[in-house]
């Protein structure tokens, strides 16, 4: 798997861990988590399962976790022991309840859990990540930048999204928050303070998926400059100038994340 599908399948990680982690309830609230997203992420990791009683157990091999496992339910536990001990723990018989040894193991499993619900979601989400290789040279970047250009030339907004999606994701670009979302655009850029403490966003860039027209904000916008944020959807038509456009924005997006990644 080449370098951009890396960061492609890094960002599904991220996206699939996000829905999990947002669909976890308050414990005790029965709230159940998605599972779907669960066992796609688990499924990307390469994770084995198995069923034990009525429980689906996934065995987590990795190098550093020899033997751990995670029940797929609404705690999302992983557990450092045997498969045969979390069937009892988890799901006793009533023969297993009889004796007190098992009655102290089923009320109290601090002894072998290693994790539950969001911090777990975290361990997978990183083992996944792991197995990546997300090491990269200049000309991956330089076929990335070429590869934006190209489907900003053919206007094919999916491979244009595509580079701007990894591109985003080697200089830590964010999604655009309102009040800097437009309609029918493609907003990615980083968040800073001003001195007065208000929030502003900058450099970002904005692709129109109406115009296909792209381009590059590098001063940072503030919260409450209404003015300049007024002005952004004349820039991103092409009424106003722009700081950047067309292909000198992928040519910025390739400078700046070498530069960032040589540090």
């Amino acid at each position: 798997m080449g370098f951009k599908e890396n960061i492609l399948k890094k960002i599904e990680i991220g996206n699939l861990s996000g829905k999990v982690s947002r669909s976890i309830g308050p414990s005790g609230s029965g709230q159940k988590i998605d599972k779907d997203a669960m066992r796609r992420l688990l499924d990307m990791g390469g994770y084995d399962y198995q069923q034990e009683r009525d429980l689906v157990i996934y065995r987590l091999n990795g190098p550093n976790e020899p033997g751990r496992l995670l029940v797929l339910d609404n705690e999302l536990a992983i557990y450092n022991t045997t498969i045969a001990d979390v069937g009892m723990r988890k799901s006793p018989t009533v023969k297993e309840m009889i004796s007190i040894r098992n009655i102290i193991k089923i009320l109290n499993d601090s002894d072998v859990i290693v994790s539950k619900r969001e911090d777990s979601v975290k361990t997978i989400q990183q083992g996944c990540i792991d197995q990546l290789d997300l090491d990269f040279e200049a000309s991956d970047l330089d076929m990335l930048e070429k590869e934006g250009v190209a489907s900003l030339e053919m206007k094919y907004s999916d491979g244009v999204i595509e580079s701007l999606t990894v591109f985003a994701e080697l200089l830590d670009f964010e999604a655009a928050a309102k009040p800097y979302q437009m309609s029918h655009h493609v907003v990615y850029g980083c968040y800073a303070t001003q001195p007065d403490g208000a929030k502003a966003f900058g450099p970002f860039v904005v692709y129109s998926l109406i115009h296909n027209t792209l381009v590059l904000i590098e001063e940072p916008v503030g919260i409450h400059d209404r003015e300049r944020l007024k002005r952004l959807p004349q820039i991103t038509a092409g009424d106003k100038q722009a700081d950047r456009s067309g292909s000198d924005v992928f040519a910025y997006l390739k400078s700046e994340s070498l530069a960032k990644h040589q540090k």
